[in-house]
């Protein structure tokens, strides 16, 4: 089940930023082939009305923003401060890291509850009960956006959903941590296929940085005893 949502997450990244890099594409094409005086073609570019596209773009990466601060969780991505928490003894550094990850899935749980309030009072409620066909009463149906007139509370759904979903990979990493003493790791110093050219050969599981790895133990690591958590060899 984690394996699907993990994938449903990356596909829905990768739409929404296909979207808006075409949509971003289409406008610009407009506006300067708008510009040029050729009489059919001219004419009819004018008369297309794509206003809407900057509104869009906008709306596209707010969702993928959202999204990918989920990704980013998992997958080890964000930037974060550490140096004097990788300076302090196994045991506390790991208190310290688990009382982070718990204190970030608080605060994006928060924000997906008060979210959803503000989505479901925003015209969701009115939205969901007349596409089920439910009595509306005197609910508000919510305010649209000016160019798209699409229901804000739509857009606003990022919210709710991201954060909701960010909160659950604060806890999800958080479970990793205390069960296998590891977070996520991102290198963004690795090359691709900078090993193979070496004659390394491909590395092992948990030491896919190796070579990138520091003496100061100011960066990133796993939580044991200065080995790297596969086979007991100790870190350079």
């Amino acid at each position: 089940m984690t394996k699907v949502l993990d994938h449903l997450e990356e596909w829905l990244i990768t739409f929404l930023m296909g979207a808006a890099t075409i949509v971003i594409f289409l406008a610009v094409l407009h506006r300067y082939l708008a510009g040029f005086d050729i009489p059919v073609l001219q004419d009819w570019l004018l008369g297309l009305n794509v206003s809407w596209a900057q509104e869009l773009c906008i709306i596209l990466f707010v969702w993928m923003a959202k999204f990918g601060a989920a990704y980013g969780v998992r997958t080890g991505i964000h930037v974060g401060v550490d140096v004097l928490i990788n300076r302090l003894d196994e045991r506390k550094r790991g208190v310290l890291i688990i009382f982070g990850l718990l204190a970030g899935a608080l605060f994006t749980g928060i924000v997906a509850v008060l979210g959803g309030t503000f989505v479901w009072e925003n015209g969701a409620h009115y939205g969901i009960f007349h596409a089920l066909g439910l009595p509306t009463g005197d609910l508000p149906e919510g305010p649209t956006t000016p160019d798209l007139e699409a229901p804000t509370w739509i857009v606003y759904s990022a919210i709710p959903l991201g954060s909701g979903l960010m909160c659950f990979r604060f806890l999800q990493v958080a479970w990793a941590f205390w069960r296998t003493g590891e977070l996520p790791h991102h290198d963004h110093g690795h090359v691709e296929g900078l090993d193979e050219e070496a004659g390394e050969g491909p590395p092992r599981p948990g030491e896919e940085d190796l070579v990138y790895r520091m003496e100061d133990e100011l960066h990133p690591r796993d939580f044991g005893d200065g080995s790297d958590g596969k086979d007991g060899s100790a870190r350079r």
